[in-house]
């Protein structure tokens, strides 16, 4: 069985490897040990997105009287609202499954393992091994939920994000502890499902990796939620032997218990090195990741990695990314390196949070002298008319070139917005062109042009 790629996991990395692959002309190959689609696909992103929508759907129901819309009391079904993500996510695995087919890509059922020679082990559900050969091999096995050693995750009362997708009952509490993306997209989901939840954050702010203003904005919007923040705190053990969990957290007064039905691990992620054949090929790890080139080849010829199992942004589209430059580099191909300060980060709570680029802090630690641009929604007549005023949108540019340094956005779709910064800063377009580009009216886009005109003193609407 010789291919002239194998590629080992079927996530958002693999599966659009292989794509390409075989549009390059490459006999290609996927292993996959699960589900095809991989966690995004199952048990990650799109499942995620479907439970956050049901929980968003139901806010609108609760506050419909503020659209001047009479809809009578306003119930959810949890089990409903599981099963709709689970039908989402399998509509979506199907989905991987036809572009499998029509891209003639050979789908190997079983958990694959690297050997020397340019060979994969793929052992089946019923134990049998085979050996499948190629010219390239490339290793995109992807993450699981990280245990810290004083919170064992049991899958019933200590869960991570797989579990919390899919819970038998909705829990009428909840220690959520971490609060990067995983943590307060569950946060809200389970919040505004009615679920008492409180955020524990070792870290001086929620969603610390982003601007600190975005990140006291978020704890604004999330208190008035009723949900509780603690930050510069952590979970020193937690009690599973009663009928709940009884959480002792280390804050910054003291110690607290505080009970809850359930505790969701959310404190990131480990990448899947292990029990793949990295030792017996030679393959270099560092860290818990296996270490690559700028174009995924690992210091084994013919054997590349890529997505959450090496280094950089762990996010599916960061993934697909590196699978394609991997794959045309495979191929002959001349693709660029992936410019890791130019990837768009998005959280999916309500409000949402968009980012990419430096931070106000970053960029002045970098030493570039800033302008800095700031429109809130509450001045936005598109945001005022759809009743979501909270957030904003901040830019950043170089006061000396003008070049884009970066953006950060909490509000209502700013996930759908950041794109024109990213693709702004890929073609090095400066603030002021941003200011001169004209923008739709009335639109939650036109913020951006807004927020650049702030940084030059051009602003209109505030």
């Amino acid at each position: 069985m010789n291919y002239d790629l194998i590629i080992i996991g079927s996530g958002p990395g693999g599966y659009v490897a292989a794509i390409r692959a075989s549009q390059l002309g490459l006999k290609t190959a996927v292993v996959e040990r699960a589900e095809l689609g991989g966690i995004c696909l199952n048990w990650g992103c799109i499942p995620t997105k479907a439970l956050l929508k049901s929980a968003q759907v139901f806010e609108y129901l609760k506050h419909a009287a503020d659209y001047g819309i009479s809809a009578g009391e306003a119930k959810a079904d949890f089990g409903a609202v599981v099963k709709r993500s689970r039908d989402v996510a399998g509509g979506m695995s199907k989905g991987v499954q036809f572009l499998m087919k029509k891209n003639k890509i050979d789908v190997i059922q079983g958990t694959g393992k690297v050997k020397p020679g340019k060979k994969v082990e793929v052992t089946g559900a019923d134990g049998k091994a085979t050996v499948y050969e190629a010219k390239n091999i490339i290793i995109a096995s992807g993450a699981r939920s990280r245990e810290l050693p004083n919170l064992k995750q049991d899958g019933k009362k200590v869960i991570g994000y797989r579990e919390a997708m899919a819970l038998p009952a909705q829990p009428k509490s909840m220690v959520v502890v971490g609060s990067g993306a995983i943590g307060v997209e569950f946060a809200y989901f389970y919040a505004t499902m009615g679920t008492k939840v409180t955020v524990v954050e070792f870290l001086p702010a929620i969603v610390p990796v982003e601007d600190e203003e975005v990140s006291k904005q978020l704890e604004r919007s999330f208190k008035k939620l009723g949900i509780e923040i603690m930050t510069e705190a952590s979970v020193e053990s937690v009690d599973t032997t009663g009928a709940g969990c009884k959480v002792s957290i280390k804050a910054k007064d003291g110690m607290k218990t505080i009970e809850a039905d359930i505790v969701l691990s959310a404190v990131g992620i480990a990448a899947n090195i292990e029990n793949l054949g990295l030792e017996d090929v030679g393959i270099a790890t560092d860290k818990g990741k296996i270490l690559t080139n700028k174009y995924y080849e690992t210091n084994i010829p013919g054997y590349h990695a890529i997505g959450d199992c090496v280094g950089g942004q762990a996010l599916a589209h960061v993934a697909s990314a590196e699978g394609i430059i991997c794959v045309e580099k495979i191929a002959g191909h001349h693709p660029e390196a992936l410019d890791y300060n130019n990837i768009p980060g998005c959280t999916y709570c309500q409000p949402e949070i968009a980012s990419v680029g430096y931070t106000e802090k970053k960029a002045k630690e970098a030493g570039y002298e800033i302008k800095v641009g700031k429109f809130p929604f509450s001045a936005s007549g598109k945001a005022k008319a759809a009743g979501a005023s909270d957030g904003f949108i901040k830019v950043i540019f170089d006061a000396k070139y003008g070049e884009f340094l970066g953006a950060h956005m909490i509000g209502a779709n700013v996930t759908e917005l950041i794109a024109e910064v990213v693709v702004a800063r890929k073609l090095e377009t400066t603030g002021m062109q941003i200011v001169k580009s004209v923008h739709p009216h009335p639109t939650m886009s036109e913020a951006i042009m807004e927020a650049a005109a702030a940084a030059y003193g051009e602003v209109i609407h505030l």
